[in-house]
This record gives C-alpha cells, structure tokens and sequence, in this order.
C-alpha cells in the first residue's frame, strides 16, 4: 500500500503552473518545460505505445506529464515524458505504482557528469519501483536509445539512427523505429 500523506499528493497536483514535478526525498522538485525536438520526441513514443495499447492491449499508454505515485524511501512519484503502465487506474487520481515502461527523454541541459549521476539514480529508483525497461534517449548523440532493463541495469542495449528499438520484456511486441524520434 502506498503511504504518502495527502498533503504532499495534493502538493505535488497544485504545483505552480500546472508544472511538471515528482516527489524526491520529501521535496517537489520541479521539472523545467522541455524543447521542440525532445518534447515531439516523447509525444512520438506516447502515440506508437497508444497504437500498440489498442492493437494488443496488455496496458496503458501515457504521455508526458503523469505522476505515478510510489512508496520508495527517497522518491514517492516519477513523471516520464512516455509510459506504459499495468496497473489499476482509480478515476481523476494519479496512478498508483511504477510503469512497466518509462521513457526520459533528454532536454537541452540533461548532460555533464553530475546530471549523469541524476539519471543514473533515477533508473535505479524505477527499478527499485517495479519498472521493467526504462529508454534513455539522447537526440544529441549517436547512441540515441539506450535501453536499460532491471534485468541487466549496468548494461544497457543501444538503438541508433536507422534501427527499431523495443522495450521487451516490458512491453511485449511493441517496437520503434529510432527515426521516428526525429519527425
């Protein structure tokens, strides 16, 4: 069962401006607006996990800006800029638990050792959390996505320009081409 005290939930739902925002070491801490590309990006992956949701089911797509409530002791949400989620969804509220599948896409200053580090112990949070797969994707770079797995977390697979990603186990049969991301 999730514990986080209402105030906090409510807190993190009233953030200024409607922000992003997650729930880290008892504090909001709130997500700066994404750019052009990144933001098309996530949306890219949101509408090809919709099309397999209605296809084949097995879960729930969501887009960017989706607080997903959990219980770790450092981190009670994750807001993903795409997710495929498993769960039980409860009317208007945030959705209880880690998705299956989350995807972070890198904004203009996502990069530089210390933001290294900060990915880093967010992939550990949501495998901490139940997440199966998470997609690092770096538009900047030639190694567009990397594919973390809970399974093999130090290791991840990498996708580049003119391959097909994918997010198996978490997401059985769903698959990207890595171009779309640049559309």
């Amino acid at each position: 069962m999730l514990t986080q005290p209402k105030s906090m939930l409510n807190a993190l739902a009233h953030v200024p401006e409607k922000g992003k925002a997650e729930l880290v070491n008892g504090e909001i801490v709130c997500m700066s607006p994404t750019g052009g590309l990144p933001a098309r990006a996530g949306g890219a992956i949101y509408f090809s996990l919709r099309l397999h949701e209605r296809l084949h089911g097995g879960g729930r797509a969501f887009p960017d800006n989706v607080g997903f409530v959990v219980d770790l002791p450092n981190r009670e949400s994750f807001s993903p800029d795409a997710a495929f989620f498993t769960g039980a969804l409860v009317g208007m509220s945030f959705p209880r638990g880690a998705p299956i599948f989350a995807a972070e896409v890198r904004s203009e200053f996502d990069y530089g050792p210390a933001m290294e580090r900060e990915l880093a112990n967010k992939r550990a949070d949501y495998f901490a959390a139940g997440t199966l797969v998470v997609w690092d994707i770096d538009l900047l770079g030639v190694n567009v996505v990397r594919k973390y797995s809970a399974l093999d977390p130090a290791n991840p697979t990498i996708f580049r320009a003119g391959q097909i990603a994918d997010a198996e186990p978490a997401v059985p049969g769903w698959k990207m081409p890595v171009d779309e991301l640049f559309e």
